[in-house]
């Protein structure tokens, strides 16, 4: 048995923050992974998928020459060359990050499969170690619903379509959520036929109406087909020629199957009992403010904590982790929620949705931007969605703010620190109004409308 001063379990994104305050210590660390290093998000979410998003956005730019005066010949997709530019990418990541813990003299990599065999004890491979601290951060993995006949059919989850070496003729994809919705426009727009089927009443339901019924009308609008209030009853077929049939009786027929409907914590193949671990109905690992289980000296990091689902909570969760054990205050309570859905435009948004805060009990005033509206935008010929923002009545807090439009994924951060500052809405106005034209449009906020509960 071989001790260590600290264990982590799992690559994903909070692993690289830790390693990069424990490594220059000299404490002894081992670093297991049963997978490609990097976790999902490397390998096969963040980095590989946004790669798919900027080649499915330039192919789309292209197309639209004459909109901005110039003229091309027909554009010609060549998705081996697409796949060959993602792998470039996302291959560079995750064998820097193995490089840099193997030339790391303090680090011991070790590629196995980990499970605890006690609190401070974990079986890798034929290998037994103990550590003083450790950090669980085995992230999720994707859920297949129980549809009659999936476990017949080739169906892919994301990790597997990204794998795919030939272009899906009809991608048919079950579930309405972010990561169905982005690959429906990717392959879309890589000129294949995309279906989404989609069991509730709007797509992407976490959000409010208006942002999921725009998102939906540029999906369609681009030759996406969504069947809202259908849930898939059975599956049959073989690659190439696949038939999800609905409970309502239609069936949807296609070339490849994309099951997009959620995932779950990798919790229950780490032996959590052993190590007096905590799970919530879902399974997620229980923390509390500092990432702390229940287990003196272990901490959950990442997704599989349920504390958020994003490579920036994640490593925050690992600041706040590491704060912690420098005797900080930092705490997963203190972030706002932000976000972004990277489909284009993109999706920013932080704090409550416009639902979230009248179920609250909040007297909110909502005023809406469209993107039509907003000089800079029309000068991009990017009309498309609105900025919306809710404050609290009351207070004249920023309650929550929604950008669907060119570079909401990235204005978003402005409204991030306004809200974890407190600076009321009034006094945040004073400092947008000095900003040029273009920056200030996208905040000169009128027409507000009161929302009460």
């Amino acid at each position: 048995m071989t001790s260590y001063q600290h264990i982590i379990l799992g690559t994903g994104q909070a692993t690289g923050t830790l390693l990069g305050k424990l490594i220059p210590t000299g404490e002894s660390i081992a670093v297991i992974e049963g997978n490609k290093v990097g976790g999902s998000c490397v390998n096969y979410g963040c980095t590989p998928t946004k790669t798919m998003v900027a080649s499915a956005r330039a192919i789309h730019m292209a197309r639209r020459g004459d909109e901005f005066g110039f003229s091309t010949s027909n554009v010609e997709v060549d998705y081996s060359r697409i796949r060959r530019r993602m792998n470039t990418i996302r291959n560079e990541s995750s064998e820097g990050l193995e490089n840099w813990m193997n030339s790391s003299d303090n680090v011991a990599l070790i590629k196995e499969w980990g499970s605890f065999m006690g609190p401070k004890t974990i079986k890798a491979g034929n290998e037994e170690l103990t550590g003083e601290k450790i950090y669980i951060n085995t992230g999720t993995k994707p859920f297949a619903p129980p549809v009659k006949g999936l476990d017949n059919v080739p169906w892919m989850d994301s990790a597997r379509l990204l794998d795919l070496t030939e272009l899906p003729k009809h991608l048919i994809i079950i579930g309405g959520g972010y990561i169905g919705v982005e690959f429906g426009q990717v392959y879309r727009r890589f000129g294949g036929d995309v279906t989404i089927i989609q069991r509730g009443d709007q797509l992407m339901p976490n959000e409010d109406a208006d942002v999921a019924t725009a998102i939906q009308d540029i999906l369609e609008e681009e030759g996406v087909e969504i069947h809202c209030n259908s849930e898939a009853a059975s599956v049959d077929g073989v690659k190439g020629e696949i038939a999800v049939e609905l409970k309502l009786g239609k069936t949807i027929r296609g070339s490849h199957l994309l099951v997009a409907a959620g995932r779950r914590p990798n919790s229950g193949t780490i032996n959590p009992e052993a190590a007096g671990l905590q799970l919530d109905e879902r399974g997620y690992i229980q923390v509390d403010d500092y990432c702390r289980t229940g287990t003196e000296g272990v901490f959950a990091v990442g997704d599989v904590n349920g504390e958020g689902a994003f490579t920036h909570t994640s490593v925050n969760d690992a600041e706040i982790v590491l704060d912690y054990l420098g005797d900080g205050d930092r705490t997963i309570s203190q972030r706002e929620t932000i976000y972004a859905f990277f489909t284009d435009p993109p999706l920013g948004h932080v704090g409550m949705t416009e639902k979230e805060a009248l179920s609250a009990g909040r007297n909110v005033l909502k005023s809406i931007r469209l993107m039509s509206k907003i000089s800079r935008a029309k000068e991009m010929s990017e009309t498309k969605g609105f900025a919306k923002l809710l404050v609290d009545a009351d207070t004249g807090l920023i309650l929550g703010a929604a950008i669907l439009g060119p570079g909401g994924d990235e204005i978003i951060n402005m409204f991030a620190a306004i809200m974890h500052s407190g600076i009321p809405c009034r006094e945040y106005r004073k400092v947008v109004l000095k900003a040029g034209r273009n920056s200030s449009s996208f905040t000169s906020w009128n027409g507000w409308i009161l929302l009460t509960s």
